[in-house]
């Protein structure tokens, strides 16, 4: 674990080394998928089912083992003990309330020069979504991929989830269940965001893909960006939290290791200015590792990537968030409203000391899938934009197009496009 200190002489070159720290693929894996996608385009089925056979150990010789069927996800559904059935229909129930208030609107108006201007929201045709297996094999990742999708109206949504070694988490078919998924198809990895994007003889091709997933995942959604649109290339979880010394600091250690716990890549970075209180959360983290099922992925995130930097005043923070521009941020102090408008790259932001990043993983209504790798900067969370296009109008009458065809045909005639100008002078009788 990395201790900084902004009054330290070497601290801007420490923490610019901290920022630009990539924890993602390498060139390998980027070899490696390209093969892999190229191998699904070209033989479709027979490739998923070799590579599913080779890296998951499922085998698809069988061809009731490729699809998981609608009446398995009720099942599943139907057999959850009461309290978690309604711990996933309350998710599911605020993350759709929160979706349904983005969706946009449509334009249709009539401006000054009599140009009749608008455009009209609809949702793709179909969409993929990537959920992960084994030890992240998440159902609320699927609540939060496949609401918005059916809150945009996407008509066909089609899930890829790899068993590996045949195990299927109930949990996850319930959430989709719940979500209303129409396929469900028993593959992952690389070849799986391939078929998606290319389609295979029982697969068929979807317009966008969003969904977490490995490297593997993320650098195949990468390469395939402009054959299908994707919700972004999402790397190790991140979480930064701002917190002073009236925290208490097993919350604080808590909240670190709830990102730690997800990958041995993943990055927990504490902001404080208080020295003791930094010492005390360090030793509140060992003692949590202790008691953590998942403590050896979690301490091997910590021990590796996690970071505590003090300050002299918490007032330095917000510059140091907006550089950093994490997937997650906390701000656990008395009155976080000025720290929260002064930081403006940030996936999600948390506000007081009563809201634990793990909340909004569930229960709170925006979505959990977030740009990570400081993509903050430029990217947003997945939403119901993810799964729609705008499509823009325009409609003149006679006079509209003599009130500002002759700009057009002066900027047409001096970009040397002749062709463009004399189909609009035609109209004007020019």
């Amino acid at each position: 674990m990395l201790r900084l200190n902004s009054a330290d002489e070497g601290f801007a070159k420490a923490f610019q080394r901290l920022v630009r720290d990539r924890r993602e693929s390498e060139d390998d894996v980027a070899r490696d998928v390209s093969l892999i996608l190229e191998d699904v385009r070209n033989r479709g089925d027979a490739a998923l089912a070799e590579l599913t056979q080779r890296f998951d150990g499922h085998s698809l010789a069988d061809a009731a083992n490729w699809r998981i069927e609608p009446a398995e996800c009720r099942e599943a559904y139907d057999n959850l003990l009461p309290d978690l059935r309604a711990a996933l229909e309350l998710a599911a129930q605020r993350i759709r309330v929160y979706h349904e208030a983005q969706l946009p609107e449509n334009r249709d108006y009539t401006d000054d020069a009599g140009v009749r201007l608008g455009a009209i929201w609809r949702p793709v045709d179909a969409a993929g979504l990537y959920i992960p297996g084994g030890r992240a094999s998440y159902p609320s990742s699927l609540l939060m991929n496949a609401i918005p999708a059916k809150v945009a109206g996407v008509e066909r949504l089609t899930v890829v989830h790899p068993t590996p070694k045949g195990v299927i988490n109930p949990l996850v078919l319930a959430a989709a269940h719940i979500a209303g998924v129409d396929e469900i198809w028993r593959v992952g990895g690389a070849q799986a965001v391939g078929a998606l994007a290319y389609g295979t003889q029982r697969i068929k091709p979807v317009d966008v893909i969003t969904g977490p997933g490995n490297a593997w995942v993320a650098e195949a959604k990468r390469q395939l960006y402009g054959v299908v649109g994707i919700d972004m290339v999402a790397g190790p979880s991140e979480i930064l939290v701002i917190a002073d010394a009236k925290n208490d600091p097993d919350w604080i250690a808590a909240d670190l290791l709830s990102q730690a716990e997800h990958d041995p890549v993943a990055q927990s970075i504490l902001i404080t200015d208080d020295p003791l209180f930094a010492d005390t959360v360090a030793d509140r983290v060992g003692v949590e590792l202790a008691m953590l099922q998942t403590a050896r992925v979690a301490s091997e995130s910590w021990n590796t990537y996690g970071v505590i930097i003090e300050v002299a005043s918490l007032d330095e923070a917000p510059a140091l968030a907006n550089a950093l521009a994490a997937e997650h941020v906390q701000i656990a102090v008395d009155d976080p409203e000025p720290m929260l408008r002064a930081i403006r790259h940030a996936g999600s932001v948390f506000l007081g000391r009563l809201t634990p990043e793990a909340v909004g993983d569930y229960v709170a209504g925006p979505n959990h899938v977030l740009p990570t790798g400081r993509r903050a900067r430029f990217a947003s969370g997945l939403s119901v934009l993810d799964f729609m296009k705008r499509t823009s109008f325009i409609q003149l009458d006679e006079a509209a197009l003599r009130a500002i065809g002759p700009a057009a045909v002066a900027l047409a005639e001096a970009e040397g496009l002749p062709a463009h100008a004399r189909s609009i002078e035609t109209r004007l009788g020019l």
